[in-house]
């Protein structure tokens, strides 16, 4: 049996990969995170671990006690961006942590998740070449850190690959984020603050995600970047209506929220490069990824 590591393996993302690899014979899942699983993501055959991967010591002291794990993805990170300090310190440090202890062991592949927001300002659609341009503490870790893993693969070959999703959305995401905080407040009849919605998003269904990670770790690839993403964007207005409209009820209040003032109105990848090098493209229509959203949240109180 091949050992995968998912750092972050408790959240949204690492969660349905995590699940995705345990229904797999021939893969055994460890879990790293700081915190145990929410109830309803708690996966009955993935080994959890709980470490803080900007703690190196500890974090060797815990990793030394699995042996032949031969891939690493890391979705670490602090999910509080505030603070500057804390933020560097597990989204870039950690991840040197990491590499540091990874270095040393013949792993096969090490998928880093990165984050759309490193291009910051660039007009879209955004691809692989721009020139990164981060605004916030959390996109300027994530861009330290591909630069980092990128002279990494240059300097030493190590076999690196970044990941930079767009906005993904499906079952068991936390009510903090769009869609399902749209949907919860439409399931309860609430009144709900929003921005004007005129921004243009791209919304990748979470499966469709997991399809391209698990596609990238077939492939022998290393030292490169990809975006991805659905590859259009959707007004987030339209999506907030859709919701109310299938739901019959729900008020939102637009315009009570305002827009920042660096905000990209429109954002979303170019991902030719993606379907060009590894076949992958989305399965699933935003419609159908949504109404299975929708009917998961209305089977489940999450």
């Amino acid at each position: 049996m091949e050992k995968i590591l998912i750092v972050g393996g408790t959240g949204l993302l690492g969660f349905h990969l995590a699940k995705y690899y345990s229904k797999k014979k021939n893969f055994k899942i460890i879990s790293l995170s700081r915190k145990k699983p929410k109830q309803t993501r708690k996966i009955q055959d993935v080994r959890y671990i709980y470490c803080d991967i900007a703690k190196k010591n500890k974090l060797f002291d815990i990793l030394k006690k699995h042996k032949n794990i031969k891939y690493v993805i890391n979705f670490g990170g602090e999910v509080e961006h505030k603070k500057l300090k804390k933020t560097f310190s597990s989204h870039y440090y950690g991840l040197k942590n990491l590499i540091e202890f990874f270095m040393q062991k013949d792993i096969k592949k090490f998928i880093q998740i990165g984050s759309s927001l490193e291009y910051g300002n660039y007009r879209s659609p955004q691809k692989e070449i721009n020139l990164l341009k981060p605004k916030s503490n959390y996109s300027k870790a994530k861009a330290y850190s591909s630069k980092f893993l990128i002279n990494l693969y240059k300097r030493l070959d190590f076999p690196i690959i970044i990941v930079r999703p767009y906005q993904v959305f499906g079952p068991y995401q936390d009510l903090n984020r769009l869609i399902p905080f749209v949907i919860n407040s439409c399931l309860n009849n609430k009144k709900f603050a929003c921005s004007n919605g005129l921004q243009f998003r791209d919304f990748l269904y979470v499966d469709d995600f997991t399809n391209s990670i698990t596609s990238l770790l077939k492939k022998n690839l290393k030292g490169q970047i990809f975006n991805v993403g659905l590859g259009k964007a959707i007004q987030i207005k339209k999506i907030i209506k859709l919701i109310q409209k299938q739901l019959k009820k729900g008020t939102p209040e637009f315009g009570k929220i305002k827009l920042r003032s660096d905000e990209n109105l429109i954002t979303y990848p170019d991902i030719s490069k993606i379907r060009k090098m590894i076949k992958w493209k989305p399965k699933t229509t935003f419609l159908s990824g949504l109404n299975k959203t929708i009917n998961f949240y209305k089977r489940h109180k999450i």
